[in-house]
């Protein structure tokens, strides 16, 4: 796959149906089935083998018909076979390359990762059109994947049509973009336009390592591009760069009626906002995205280390301190990632920063490392603190990283593959998984004023004793650049995440496996024993922020109040936009804007149709 190439978009215009001011106007469509029901395999109404056929000629012959994965785990479970299967779940690469495979396998007792039926391995946006199109007037259950990455489940469902964005991963950078229609509305400024199926590896790569520029994007390299942006896409440097759907400049979108739309601030405006936020999935297929650059700093950089304190007293004392050590030296723009606090009284720090080099970095911690030195009968540094400063240019570039630094990433092992696809050693744990629970809140600035310190403090300290708490400090904007917040309110999101110093997140997870294949099965006893004791250990936080928001991409399956939970004051506006693009619902994924009108599965409406 060539990141470097260009949509020919151009070139397809007067094939595709241009997106009129009004969704229900796209003229040569057939109207959407009003059916309170899906249609599944078997069912009469399930298309012909004709009818697929005629798809399969209409995108061009890339229909496929998908088959489990686990067929030869379920045909014998022991196996060599079966067991190259299981090693491979641990390649985020391979399972990103399976239509029929998602990052996540998994969450005990809410889903388990399953293929659709068929898939259309979209490489235009004609394919994508077709899709939309033939699943709208056959009432298919349909299924968008770009990276796979979703924690609920929702790139992936039995008995559906997958349109798979994996091949359109084409990436232009411009010096001097205007969005369509903003001509002498809008500057010029440096942008890059990039397919749907494009992963953050990829975008790096060319817009850092060969461009020279920064694009606000995700930490984890194998994440979706598009899928982020749509959720609100926080990455490592967001304190200073903001979010990344703030920095989108224009999508292009097929939506349910089949209509290609161009959504900027001057074209489709309302689409453009809900894209920016609203989450993946529920408004229309994104094709592509156009996103601001910025210039580099000259470093990026890292402070790492575990320190373990030696009593539950000395423990207390050092949150408290890191408490008020981030508030006071590292609540700003330079600072992001993650501390986590954990049951055996260790901390271990992963804290990134921007604009600094290693000297000023060095200086910053100091202060903390030096009241850690003053006490040893109370603290111990695991090995040594570590403060790392990395040319900017050179942060994602695997040549460089490989000499550097060569534990810090894992290559794509198999056979063939093109020289350069990695990612962070620190991933490893999340590929594949099967989540026990996972738990989010944004946590507020106000909790870092005053003795609201000692209430945070203790709270994170009896969180503690029930399971990992980690502090993603990158995932709230308290402490960015007013022009960053600014923009960043111009997004669906829940405001509450632009209030917020970080994020807390408690999780847990296990090794890939699925239900029914012996000795490859999840541990549903002991994955309900760890899903209540995270659930104490929010518990705990929860009582300083009652009804706290939650970040939509990294969140509970289970969330109550969703729709307050991931998007606030934002939600009303939301659902009027996805009742005006997609007014009988064929885009559904679970906990999704307009998903409360669906059964779980998203097969059957509830009540009476619209």
């Amino acid at each position: 796959m060539n990141r470097r190439n260009f949509l020919k978009s151009a070139a397809a215009i007067p094939f595709l149906q241009l997106g009129s001011s009004d969704p229900s106007a796209a003229s040569g469509q057939r109207v959407a089935i009003n059916s309170p029901a899906r249609v599944h395999p078997g069912d009469p109404g399930w298309p012909s083998a004709a009818s697929w056929d005629r798809l399969n000629r209409n995108v061009g012959g890339r229909l496929i018909k998908i088959q489990s994965p686990l067929a030869a785990c379920r045909a014998k479970p022991g196996s060599a076979e079966c067991q190259e299967f299981f090693r491979k779940l641990k390649n985020p690469y391979h399972i990103g390359d399976d239509p029929a495979m998602t990052q996540t396998s998994g969450w005990v007792d809410a889903w388990t990762s399953a293929p659709s039926v068929y898939a259309v391995a979209a490489a235009r946006t004609e394919d994508v059109v077709s899709a939309v199109n033939f699943a709208r007037e056959n009432n298919l259950r349909l299924v968008v994947k770009g990276g796979g990455h979703s924690y609920q489940g929702t790139s992936c469902s039995a008995d559906s049509l997958l349109i798979w964005t994996r091949a359109m991963n084409s990436i232009a950078l411009h010096d001097a973009f205007v969005a369509q229609g903003c001509a002498g509305k809008q500057a010029p400024q440096p942008a890059v336009v990039i397919g749907a199926g494009a992963i953050w590896a990829q975008a790096y790569d060319a817009v850092t390592t060969r461009g020279g520029r920064y694009v606000q994007g995700g930490g984890c390299t194998t994440v979706g591009v598009a899928g982020l942006i749509q959720s609100g896409g926080f990455g490592s440097f967001s304190k200073n760069y903001g979010l990344a759907a703030a920095a989108l400049l224009e999508a292009e979108v097929v939506t349910a009626d089949g209509a290609v739309r161009i959504a900027n601030a001057c074209t489709h405006p309302d689409l453009f906002w809900g894209i920016k936020g609203g989450g993946g999935g529920s408004l229309g297929v994104v094709t592509k995205v156009t996103l601001r650059t910025r210039e580099l700093p000259d470093y990026f950089g890292g402070v790492f280390g575990t320190i373990q304190a030696k009593s539950d007293a000395a423990y207390r004392n050092l949150i408290a301190r890191i408490v008020g050590f981030y508030h006071d030296h590292l609540f700003n723009r330079h600072w992001g990632e993650q501390i986590v606090f954990q049951p055996d009284n260790r901390v271990a720090i992963s804290m990134l920063f921007q604009g600094l080099n290693r000297r000023e970095a060095a200086s910053v911690w100091r202060p903390f490392l030096d009241w850690l030195v003053d006490s040893p009968r109370d603290f111990s540094i695991e090995g040594e603190m570590r403060i790392v400063e990395v040319p900017a240019r050179q942060f994602w570039d695997f040549r460089a990283i490989r000499e550097r630094a060569p534990g810090a990433i894992v290559f794509d092992d198999r056979p063939g593959v093109p020289e350069g696809k990695f990612f962070w050693a620190g991933d490893a744990a999340q590929v594949g998984q099967v989540l026990y629970g996972y738990k989010s809140a944004w946590l507020p600035g106000s909790l870092l004023k005053g003795d609201q310190q000692v209430r945070l403090a203790e709270a994170l300290f009896a969180a503690t004793r029930h399971w990992n708490v980690s502090l993603h400090f990158n995932k709230g904007l308290a402490g960015a650049p007013a022009e960053e917040v600014a923009a960043a309110r111009e997004t669906a999101i829940n405001p509450a995440g632009l209030d917020a110093f970080a994020l807390v997140i408690i999780a847990g997870c296990g090794s890939p496996a699925f239900p029914g294949i012996p000795g490859h099965e999840p541990d549903v006893a002991a994955a309900r024993q760890r899903a209540a004791e995270i659930g104490k250990a929010m518990e705990a936080l929860r009582k300083l922020v009652p009804g706290a928001g939650s970040y939509v991409s990294e969140s509970d399956f289970f969330e109550h109040s969703w729709q307050q939970s991931f998007w606030g004051s934002n939600y009303p506006k939301l659902a009027a936009v996805k009742k005006k693009y997609d007014p009988t619902g064929l885009f559904f994924v679970h906990h999704g804007v307009g998903s409360e009108e669906w059964s779980a599965d998203g097969f059957t409406r509830l009540g009476a149709p619209r």
